[in-house]
């Protein structure tokens, strides 16, 4: 049996929360196009999503340890797929929709610069005079005008809610690209808990890639209660288990911990503000997702040990100081001579009216990590062909 859009539609009308976002009920895209005929509206925004060549760079773009450090370590792309992973399990717990929480959770880090959160810290310190630079509003720009994939207009024309979500991803109300959504009020319950499925993915495998690199110890990890409980848990399971095992399963459990916490908290909220529809959700005032007040406490205390043990270490001190200085010789070369950058790049600044100085970030925050060394080298290094 084929299942049409409809049929789809039909069966969420059927299995969803009250408070989930249906996918009949989306406000829509920008630009008007004639439903599909197999897939729902957020279905076909995830599918978007994936095909885009700025989902493709994710896999050569830093997430904390940059990719030509080992071919084990996380990138940008893996950790997207383990939020999405994360945000789908808690989705389907609360009788949310699935395709828009996964929609979002693909999308919510396609504006990432190279480098990481030290190339976004740069790059915004770069860009300062010239508007600033966010990566949550990048991701936003990066689906509604960078991408070119349609011949009546640019972007993927991506669904209001799926939009929402990707520029109300963590703190938004100052956020001006925000404010074409309604800064005022809150986004659907499948975008807030991609937030806590992005924070539950990348301390869990921050701590696998700490460990892995042997640039955290098991010692200072134990400072976690997070950690501490997951790991004597992980060793009671099977006292006689390899160490890399014990290590993965430690990993799992910290995830299974956070999560569980996250649907049962969420649960409780929705009925403790008798949450009765979408609409409630955006006018509760607050996000509705977080997690409960004891499993908080041991997020910041891991989040602690982990700024101090892991971001703060001398080798990822070392890489975040080279990046800048990339990152700024390339964003100074190309604002001193734009027609260093591809003919592309200037035509579109030129043909739309753009600030060259946002064409600039464009570019730069588009490169994955070694396009960016690549491009520093070229530029540079005499010795390079250019």
């Amino acid at each position: 049996m084929l299942r049409t859009r409809q049929d789809l539609e039909e069966i969420e009308a059927r299995t969803l929360a009250p408070y989930a976002m249906a996918s009949r009920a989306s406000r829509g895209r920008r630009f008007p196009e004639p439903e599909h005929r197999i897939r729902t509206a957020f279905a076909r925004d995830r599918d978007r999503v994936i095909h885009s060549a700025a989902f493709r760079r994710l896999e050569y773009k830093t997430q904390v340890f940059v990719n030509h450090e080992g071919d084990y370590y996380r990138t940008r792309l893996t950790h997207t797929l383990e939020a999405a992973q994360i945000a789908r399990t808690v989705a389907r717990a609360l009788g949310l929709n699935e395709e828009l929480a996964e929609a979002v959770a693909l999308a919510h880090d396609l504006g990432h610069t190279p480098f990481g959160h030290a190339g976004e810290k740069v790059l915004n310190e770069l860009m300062t005079p010239y508007g600033g630079f966010d990566h949550n509003a990048q991701s936003l720009r990066t689906v509604d005008w960078i991408e070119i994939r349609y011949p009546n207009f640019r972007g993927l024309n991506l669904s209001f809610e799926v939009r929402e979500g990707i520029v109300k991803h963590s703190h938004f109300q100052d956020r001006p690209a925000a404010q074409e959504f309604d800064a005022s009020t809150y986004p659907c319950l499948e975008a807030q808990i991609v937030d806590l499925a992005d924070e539950i993915a990348y301390l869990a495998h921050d701590v696998d890639d700490g460990l892995k690199a042997q640039m955290l110890t098991v010692d200072e990890l134990n400072q976690s209660a997070l950690f501490r409980e997951s790991a004597a848990a992980a060793r009671d399971a099977d006292p006689g288990a390899e160490m890399r095992v014990i290590r993965y399963q430690t990993v799992i459990r910290m995830i299974d911990a956070m999560s569980t916490d996250l649907m049962t908290n969420l649960a409780g909220e929705l009925e403790r503000n008798k949450i009765r529809s979408v609409e409630d959700v955006r006018k509760a005032g607050r996000a509705l997702a977080c997690f409960g007040s004891g499993v908080g406490v041991k997020v910041e205390e891991i989040k602690q040990v982990m700024r101090d043990r892991l971001y703060r270490h001398y080798r990822v001190s070392r890489m975040t100081e080279k990046a800048g200085r990339v990152l700024a010789q390339l964003f100074e070369t190309y604002m001193t001579e734009p027609r260093q950058m591809p003919e592309h790049v200037v035509a579109r600044a030129e043909r739309y009216g753009e600030p060259i100085s946002r064409a600039v970030a464009d570019y730069i925050a588009g490169m994955t990590d070694r396009f960016a060394l690549d491009e520093y080298r070229k530029l540079f290094d005499p010795n390079e062909r250019v």
